[in-house]
């Protein structure tokens, strides 16, 4: 079942067209990464769908509802969670509080509420439960009360995931999740990613260039490059793809597959 269907998406800055008529569906309780050379496109997607940007022209379809006119925040609250390819986080606040932002949208305002009924002290229970629960499932215990401007990079970036999985979204957009982390980092991301997918059942759509990792935990990539979709299919067919070897290796391809098999 598509949960998520993009149809002919352009859109343009100052004349230089950064996604030009891309189509892609996205269906549900897929792991689908997006790969393309730098400029390709990738980051202004997410851009998209995620109300960043607002296309040219062209549809995105979320759960049978076109979206492409939506803020972000009302994108959000329909379930859609995404980290960004800098750590946007806070970085005087702890790793719970920044966590417990991305509930935003689950607390409900109303001053009867708060004021006679003492909605507000239950509420903010169950979020910090909430919360607790993917500290744990990230093993961020150890880390949980500290401020995030002194936790090292990799562990910065699991608590941007973090704070997305707390919005209990229902497609996760990841952009660049391993950048500039060590081998053990982005082993422990990769994983992680991995038990969202399987053990939560969210559906993922990532940006990353780490061609191992996507070969080995995505179930559908989809390529751009200079704005377009030049493929899509499985890690199989994309690696045998002639389109996506000329991308990436440039126009004499064959000759630099050929000089890596004889080397």
């Amino acid at each position: 079942m598509v949960l998520l269907d993009i149809q002919d998406i352009s859109i343009s800055f100052g004349g230089i067209t950064a996604l030009g008529d891309v189509t892609l569906s996205v269906d549900r309780g897929t792991l689908c990464a997006i790969i393309g050379p730098n400029g390709a496109g990738k980051t202004s997607l997410l851009n998209c769908i995620s109300g960043f940007y607002k296309p040219d022209s062209g549809t995105i379809v979320f759960e049978g509802q076109d979206i492409s006119k939506y803020r972000p925040d009302q994108i959000a609250q329909r379930g859609v969670a995404r980290t960004f390819q800098n750590v946007e986080l806070f970085a005087n606040m702890n790793v719970i509080d920044n966590m417990l932002l991305g509930r935003h949208h689950h607390f409900q305002i109303g001053f009867l509420k708060n004021a006679i009924l003492g909605y507000r002290a239950k509420a903010e229970t169950i979020h910090r439960q909430r919360v607790e629960e993917i500290i744990d499932f990230l093993e961020m215990e150890q880390w949980r009360k500290h401020l995030v401007g002194s936790l090292p990079y990799g562990v910065q970036k699991r608590v941007e995931l973090g704070r997305a999985l707390a919005q209990e979204p229902k497609i996760l957009l990841l952009d660049e999740p391993m950048t500039g982390m060590n081998q053990e980092e982005t082993e422990d991301i990769a994983r992680f990613i991995l038990d969202i997918h399987e053990e939560l059942g969210t559906t993922i759509v990532m940006i990353e260039h780490d061609m191992n990792v996507v070969m080995d935990i995505s179930e559908r990539i989809c390529v751009l490059d200079f704005g377009k979709k030049i493929a899509e299919g499985t890690p199989l067919e994309i690696q045998k793809d002639p389109e996506v070897q000329k991308a990436y290796l440039g126009e004499n391809y064959e000759s630099v597959l050929e000089g890596a098999r004889r080397s």
